[in-house]
C-alpha cells in the first residue's frame, strides 16, 4: 500500500502525493531541472546541497542506480519531486532501483505530483523554500518550514568540500593543478586527469599560502552550493591565485572569480538547472549547448563597468552572463558546467584551453630561466 506524502511550499502552496525514497521529513530550496536523462548525477551533485529537486521529466528511475554514475560520494539533495516513479528498472547493468537507492541513501521524495504544473508554479513566482514530508501532518508542516534557512546568505562549500587534501591522476604528469573543492562533481576532475594533469584537490578554506607551496602550474576553482557572497575565504584566495598562476574557475568558481574583481553576484528568480541552455561563445561567435545548475548570477551592471574583466560568454535566452576573462591575467571562468556529466559535450574544449594556457606559460618560464 503507499503511503501519503506532502510537498508544503513556504507561500503555502500544499501539494498530496506518494512517498519514495526515506520515510521522513526534509527541507530546502526548491528548483527544477529540466535534464531528460542523468537522475542520479544531479543528484549527487553537491552544488545542490540544501535544495529540493523537481525532476521535469515525467518518468523517473526506469533506469536504476549504478554507483558509477555518481558525482560524489552520495546524493547531496535534500528532496525529490517526481511525477511518475519507476519502482522497477530495465537497464541491465543497473545495480538496483532507484527506490532502493533513494531509501539506502536517506533522500526524501515524493511522486505522483503534476511536475509540468508545479514547474510552471516556481516559474512564476520564483525559487522559494519547501518542504517533503511523509510522516507529519500539513499543519504541523507549517511550523516546520519555518526552520529552513533561506538559500540567501547561505555558505555551504564547507559542509560537502573534502576534509582531507587528497590527489588525482599520475604523480609523473608534467601540468600540476591545485584544485579548490568548493563542491567539485567527480567528473570535473576526471577531465583534468584524463588530459594529463596531476591534480591535488584542496579542502574549500585551504589557504592559498598552502596551494601554492605545492607549485602547481595553475589553479582550479570548483561549482559549489551556496551563496558565493558570503565566501570571503575563498574570494581571497582567487585574487592571489590570479596574480600568479593561470586560473579556470566553473560555476560557483567563476562567480568567486567574479567577485574577487569587485563585481557583484545576485540571487536569480528561479535558476537555471538543466541540458539544453543555449550559450554564445562571443570570442568565437560558435552557439554552445550547455549544462547548467546554478540560482546566482553575475552582475551584468558591474562588469560593464568594470575595465579589467571582458565578457566571453552570453546565455541566449536572457543574455545573462555566462563567462568572463580577467584581461592581462590568464584567468577565465565559466557559469556552466564544461564536463556536462551527463552531456551535452559542446564544451569541454574549455579544459583544453586551460591546458593550453598553462603550457604556454611554463614555456615562457623556461624561456626567462634559460
Amino acid at each position: 500500500m503507499h503511503k501519503k506524502a506532502y510537498l508544503l511550499l513556504e507561500d503555502g502552496f500544499l501539494i498530496e502525493g506518494i512517498a519514495i525514497g526515506k520515510i521522513g521529513t526534509s527541507g530546502g530550496e526548491i528548483c527544477f531541472n529540466t535534464g531528460m536523462t542523468g537522475y542520479q548525477e544531479i543528484y549527487t551533485d553537491p552544488s545542490y546541497y540544501g535544495q529540493i529537486i523537481v525532476n521535469t521529466t515525467a518518468h523517473i528511475g526506469n533506469y536504476g542506480a549504478l554507483d558509477e554514475e555518481q558525482e560524489s560520494d552520495k546524493p547531496k539533495i535534500a528532496g525529490l519531486v517526481v511525477n511518475d516513479f519507476a519502482q522497477e528498472f530495465s537497464r541491465k547493468s543497473g545495480k538496483e532501483s532507484l527506490q532502493q537507492y533513494l531509501e539506502r541513501t536517506g533522500v526524501v521524495g515524493i511522486s505522483n505530483v503534476d511536475t509540468r504544473m508545479l514547474v510552471r508554479y516556481i516559474r512564476s513566482k520564483g525559487a522559494m523554500n519547501a518542504i517533503i514530508s511523509s510522516e507529519l501532518s500539513p499543519e504541523q508542516l507549517k511550523e516546520e518550514i519555518k526552520k529552513v534557512p533561506s538559500m540567501e546568505g547561505l555558505e555551504l562549500s564547507s559542509k560537502v568540500t573534502t576534509r582531507e587534501a587528497y590527489f588525482v591522476g599520475d604523480p609523473n604528469a608534467s601540468i600540476k593543478v591545485a584544485v579548490l573543492d568548493l563542491g567539485i562533481k567527480k567528473s570535473i576532475i576526471e577531465n583534468l586527469a584524463s588530459r594529463g594533469c596531476y591534480c591535488k584537490v584542496f579542502p574549500a578554506k585551504t589557504s592559498f599560502d598552502e596551494m601554492a607551496a605545492w607549485e602547481p602550474d595553475g589553479y582550479f576553482i570548483s561549482n559549489g552550493p551556496g551563496d558565493p557572497s558570503t565566501m570571503g575565504y575563498a574570494i581571497n584566495t582567487v585574487k592571489k591565485a590570479v596574480e600568479t598562476k593561470p586560473v579556470f574557475g566553473i560555476c560557483l568558481g567563476h562567480q568567486l572569480l567574479a567577485l574577487s574583481n569587485d563585481i557583484s553576484t545576485y540571487k536569480m528568480h528561479h535558476g537555471h538547472r538543466g541540458l539544453n541552455h543555449p550559450v554564445k561563445n562571443i570570442l568565437t561567435g560558435r552557439g554552445e549547448m550547455t549544462s547548467q545548475n546554478h540560482g546566482f548570477a553575475v552582475s551584468e551592471k558591474d562588469i560593464a563597468n568594470n575595465p579589467n574583466v571582458e565578457v566571453t560568454h552570453v546565455h541566449l535566452n536572457d543574455n545573462t552572463i555566462m563567462g568572463i576573462r580577467v584581461k592581462g591575467k590568464n584567468a577565465f571562468s565559466v557559469q556552466y558546467h564544461p564536463e556536462a556529466s551527463p552531456g551535452p559535450h559542446d564544451s569541454r574544449y574549455l579544459f583544453d584551453q586551460f591546458l593550453d594556457m598553462i603550457r604556454a606559460e611554463v614555456r615562457d618560464r623556461q624561456k626567462v630561466t634559460n
